[in-house]
């Protein structure tokens, strides 16, 4: 590659999947790269994500797609069903759109092949650093997640809405290698699961309640919480929850899609622009589409800010399609009373006479390329 970017430093702020992703497509095009990490070592809180079709075009694209294949299970369908167990409808992906993977992978996995990646082609990882906003960085990439610190630079200090609803995560031992995520969906909670590789199981729990959480996923929980919290729930689920022993708990924030995403010099991504509450299963791809756009944009022309200005118009309406589209799932999940009933019934229905058309209506997501949008 080469073009605008060759030769050019840049500074990433954060070593999680955008930094990392945006590292290796920076690098790829000639720029010089610097990776600031807070923390001593490249580590995620162990659980599971999902990688749907639009952020697995720019894995391969960037060569990584034998690395995940080999630390990563293949999705092939989501099976939502009733707290009790009984199938609502299965949505199969592999029929839907064949030759279009999804994958199904530990986060702490996908970090590791990042890494690895971004080392190997020359990114410098600085790491237990205490980042401040560097002046002298003439391009500075916020990827520091939530409590961004460059968006905060660019934003202003937001307060975000608590949306009364905790979530619980956890991963346990499982042979059962089942290539899908399975949906219980009961009155004002449901709970998510999928298989791992290495003979794993992510579990991600999500109860509507008063009580407020930090947010984060780094609060220790006791599993007799999650538990009892879904203690009427059916099919394999008392199986899965008995055999929790680790568990982190966090309460669910909406924030708003960043207003105003760089500012010629300093440009935000991922988490950091467009936080986004985990029921379209998307955080991670978007910030992987963002770390090419980014990358492609500033490539296209040395005019920083109007490269900057590019990537911004052109990420921001989906990121905040998505979030919505998030937003909207989380009510969805959790009906109670006659609107449950009529809304499953209307899901069955649909199963049999239309499979492919509840899918339809996310194909604006999977479909998307950012690849050939920005070729």
């Amino acid at each position: 590659m080469g073009g605008a970017l060759h030769a050019r430093p840049v500074t990433i702020v954060g070593g999680g999947v955008a930094g990392l992703t945006a590292a290796i497509a920076l690098r790829r095009r000639g720029a010089q790269v610097d990776v600031l990490e807070r923390a001593p070592a490249i580590t995620e809180v162990g659980a599971g994500l999902q990688l749907s079709p639009n952020a697995l075009r720019v894995m391969q694209a960037l060569g990584l797609l034998p690395a995940l294949d080999a630390v990563s299970l293949p999705s092939r369908a989501v099976v939502l069903r009733e707290a009790a167990g009984a199938q609502v409808v299965r949505l199969d992906l592999a029929r839907h759109r064949p030759g279009a993977p999804f994958r199904l992978i530990h986060r702490a996995r996908l970090i590791e092949v990042l890494e690895q990646s971004a080392r190997e082609q020359g990114v410098t990882i600085h790491l237990d650093r205490t980042v401040e906003i560097p002046p002298e960085a003439p391009l500075l990439i916020g990827a520091d997640g939530l409590h961004s610190r460059i968006r905060a630079a660019l934003n202003g200090r937001e307060v975000p809405f608590f949306t009364g609803q905790t979530a619980w995560r956890a991963v346990i031992a499982d042979d059962d290698d089942t290539p899908e995520a399975q949906v219980f969906m009961g009155p004002g909670r449901h709970l998510v699961s999928y298989p791992l590789s290495g003979g794993l199981r992510n579990i991600v729990a999500v109860l509507e309640t008063r009580d407020w959480r930090d947010e984060g996923w780094s609060h220790p929980d006791d599993p007799a919480n999650l538990r009892g919290a879904f203690a009427g729930f059916g099919g394999p689920v008392p199986g899965w929850l008995a055999r929790v022993d680790a568990v982190h708990v966090w309460g669910l924030f909406r924030h708003e899609v960043a207003s105003r995403w760089q500012d010629g010099r300093m440009a935000i991504l991922g988490d950091a622009a467009h936080p986004t509450l985990p029921f379209m299963a998307q955080g991670a791809c978007m910030a992987i589409e963002d770390a090419w756009t980014l990358a492609a944009c500033l490539d296209a022309t040395p005019d920083q800010p109007a490269a900057l200005a590019r990537y911004e118009s052109l990420r921001k309406p989906r990121a905040a399609r998505i979030v919505a589209a998030a937003n909207d799932n989380a009510r969805n999940y959790h009906l109670t009373g006659p609107k449950r009933l009529a809304a499953h019934a209307a899901l069955r229905l649909g199963g049999k006479l239309a499979p492919g058309a509840i899918l339809s209506r996310f194909d604006w997501i999977y479909d998307f390329d950012p690849v050939t949008e920005m070729s």
